[in-house]
């Protein structure tokens, strides 16, 4: 489970450092925007790596659970994850759902984060799915607040306000449907409906 953790304290902690203007502002400062965004993706990408192997060495490890869901539960989740995939396709589409969330992807990733801790008790699952929820709600404050010291949100363009809309159901919702038939278990290794 350390390769988890150490992969969660990477990927989170390179997520969380716009939160902090200092060292931010002086990283993009010190190695251009190009080169800031280089760095951030590849620590990013060894994160992400770092969870994944640690998820799946902690997933047969044999960790007991901490508690165990109704069977239920999983129907609950598979609704919940319905906005999930529609709100990360608004965070790239200018519309009135962005414009509404405000923050869409990090909506989508605490919708995420919270219904999967609906569905799983071990503690592999609880410090991945608590991790991430705990980010999302730290970023939106961050965000909120950075808002506000900048004036206000940036302004999104709504020329193409209903098509974008139609276009992220669309994408989310194609996703949803893959993710729920095949993907989650391709992925994953675990089947969404078992």
């Amino acid at each position: 489970m350390i390769l988890l953790i150490l992969g969660l304290i990477v990927f989170l902690g390179i997520h969380s450092l716009p939160a902090f203007a200092g060292p931010h502002d002086s990283m993009k400062a010190k190695l251009g925007e190009n080169g800031f965004k280089m760095l951030f993706s590849v620590i990013s990408a060894v994160g992400i790596a770092l969870i994944v192997y640690g998820y799946g060495q902690a997933r047969f490890a044999g960790y007991m659970p901490i508690y165990t869901p109704p069977i239920w539960m999983s129907h609950l989740v598979l609704l919940l994850m319905v906005p999930v995939f529609v709100l990360l396709a608004a965070a790239y589409l200018p519309g009135h759902i962005k414009k509404r969330t405000k923050h869409p992807m990090i909506l989508s990733v605490k919708i995420w984060a919270f219904a999967h801790l609906l569905a799983n008790g071990e503690p592999q699952s609880l410090l991945l799915f608590l991790g991430f929820l705990a980010w999302g709600v730290f970023d939106r404050i961050s965000l909120k607040r950075r808002d506000v010291a900048a004036g206000g949100p940036v302004a999104v363009d709504m020329s193409h306000a209903v098509r974008n809309d139609a276009i992220a159901l669309i994408i989310g919702l194609g996703i949803y449907v893959l993710f729920v038939w095949k993907l989650h278990e391709i992925i994953i290794g675990v089947p969404v409906i078992s």
